[in-house]
């Protein structure tokens, strides 16, 4: 029923995946122009064991391909399947919304712990689990190339698409994380830009989806 009703109320619009190729080409361990990192470990009784911020080039490399894989599960899904675009509403993009959260932690490039615990205590309240996981926040910086009209490049990139890439994982032992049971990418990218009043959810099981997540995401 919860599913039926955020599907009703919030249109979905269809995920072109060139791109999104466009994203994952630059998701290597050489390309990839991810700035930040940062996130929270947070137990099944919506307590916040621990949170984390630092910029991706301090990681060491094995920790750096460990956050490359959770990063790129979610614009590397299906498209249309186990990941959707949904339009925010104008009545859910005002003062003191989650769109308005994402916007200001995406300017502050992840640099603002304050907006990040805000943000990690609403994942505390509505994430429903009976496991420990993590909340993987990216920050991405994408030059977005130049072409002209027979679509070769030019050169030097015009616009810059900037954008968060959020992964939540459970986690065993000593914080080590499983592969995304769900995500988003926000802003979304469409045709060299952003779709700022848009945001592409990820549900790994999309017969079993998080729908609390979506909703929290939505509203």
């Amino acid at each position: 029923l919860q599913m039926t009703r955020y599907n009703e109320e919030y249109a979905e619009i269809e995920i072109n995946r060139e791109d999104m190729l466009s994203l994952t080409r630059r998701m290597t361990l050489k390309r990839t122009s991810i700035i930040r990192v940062a996130g929270a470990y947070i137990d099944s009784d919506g307590f916040i064991d621990g949170t984390f911020n630092t910029r991706f080039l301090k990681l060491s490399v094995p920790e750096r391909v460990k956050n490359l894989e959770i990063a790129k599960v979610i614009p590397f899904a299906d498209a249309n399947r186990n990941l959707k675009r949904y339009r925010i509403p104008d009545k859910n993009r005002g003062k003191d919304s989650l769109w308005q959260l994402l916007m200001g932690a995406r300017a502050a490039g992840l640099e603002n712990d304050s907006l990040l615990d805000i943000f990690y205590d609403i994942m505390a309240e509505k994430y429903q689990t009976d496991q420990e996981y993590g909340v993987f926040l990216y920050y991405d910086r994408y030059d977005i190339p130049s072409k002209a009209a027979d679509h070769e490049r030019l050169g030097e990139s015009e616009r810059v698409f900037e954008y968060l890439i959020c992964g939540v994982c459970r986690v065993s032992g000593d914080y080590e994380p499983e592969k995304p049971e769900c995500g988003f990418l926000f802003p979304a990218y469409s045709q060299g830009g952003a779709l700022m009043n848009c945001i592409d959810i990820f549900q790994a099981n999309e017969a079993h989806p998080h729908n609390e997540f979506a909703e929290m995401l939505l509203q």
